[in-house]
């Protein structure tokens, strides 16, 4: 009776019980009292199920937490890291030095490109804070599922398999207030814990900037290459000169920059406006020695196709498709 009232309580953001996640550790009833013990980590979770609990159960319940063991997150090391995912023949970083270059929409569009020559891709969203690829490949109103071997199912569109925090939370405008051991945890759990299958290529979109995330990524995984992305303007290329950096610091293979939101094309006058500035993506590239992978211009399509879940590399016409195609190829070549 009391465990079936107990699966009535879903875990917080995840359309699951706390019965079926093995989180309920005992149930005891003692001089008329009963005693919950829930087996976790997160101090938020469990004052919401606390709070679920005494709701189903009665007030006078009591809610008690055996520690769970935490899973071992900082074993690797970026000379020698670990390989948390083992599934996955090769792993592409997709990274930036700072927000809002369009980072997100270069790795889904990679991730199509490189699905639509017959490889095997996952797409990895560890931007957590902002977590848009969902939406990119219209599955922004998707949730979380589990199969019955105890893993996540990865949405799927498009040829590639998707895990986001986006796919976790109860609608698509949820903050996520996480310290950042939180959502390293959360990532750690999304590269073990989900059903991805057999990999070619496990494509991670990356937060921007050079912090926790990156360092864990590079820790955990034999990274293959860090794509770097960026706009031609000179706040941007500051802030892509310390990725790069960072990427050679913590011995990372740069697989190229691309230069997003490069140039503009008037549609009514096919007149050409570098608004960010030109060729700065190419200069930074040869400075730091590292591969050029091409421009991607500032496009209405791209944004619309973006916007509507619809990626460009898929949906586009012949000449968008091609801009991510031909980054894909110089890619592949970089990693033969």
């Amino acid at each position: 009776m009391i465990y079936d009232k107990l699966r009535t309580i879903l875990y917080p953001g995840l359309e699951r019980n706390i019965v079926d996640l093995k989180i309920v550790e005992s149930v005891k009833t003692d001089n008329g009292q009963t005693v919950i013990t829930l087996s976790m980590q997160n101090d938020e979770a469990f004052e919401v199920l606390t709070e679920r609990i005494k709701e189903k159960l009665g007030a006078k319940t009591l809610v008690e937490r055996k520690e769970a063991l935490k899973k071992s997150i900082h074993y690797g090391h970026t000379a020698h890291p670990n390989n948390r995912a083992p599934y996955a023949k090769r792993v592409i970083a997709v990274t930036s030095g700072k927000g809002g270059v369009g980072k997100s929409t270069v790795a889904v569009n990679l991730s199509v490109a490189l699905a639509q020559k017959g490889f095997k891709v996952g797409l990895l969203d560890a931007d957590v804070y902002g977590p848009d690829i969902p939406r990119m490949l219209g599955c922004a109103h998707e949730t979380l599922r589990w199969g019955d071997n105890d893993k996540i199912i990865p949405s799927e569109n498009f040829g590639i398999k998707l895990m986001s925090v986006g796919l976790t939370t109860p609608s698509p405008d949820t903050p996520l207030v996480w310290r950042s051991s939180v959502a390293v945890s959360a990532l750690i759990q999304f590269l073990e814990d989900v059903d991805w299958g057999e990999l070619d290529f496990l494509v991670i979109d990356m937060p921007p900037g050079t912090g926790d995330i990156q360092l864990t990524m590079a820790q955990e995984l034999p990274l293959a290459a860090g794509v770097i992305v960026t706009t031609p303007q000179p706040v941007a290329l500051d802030d892509v000169s310390r990725a790069i950096m960072m990427f050679k610091d913590i011995h990372v293979p740069i697989g190229g920059l691309i230069e997003n939101m490069s140039y503009f094309i008037a549609p009514d006058t096919g007149k050409r406006y570098d608004i960010f500035g030109t060729g700065g993506g190419e200069a930074t590239a040869k400075k730091y020695g590292i591969p050029f992978l091409g421009a991607i211009p500032l496009d209405m399509r791209i944004r619309t196709h973006s916007d509507n879940g619809t990626p460009p590399t898929a949906m586009g016409d012949e000449a968008v498709k091609n801009l991510y195609k031909e980054i894909a190829d110089r890619l592949l070549g970089v990693l033969q």
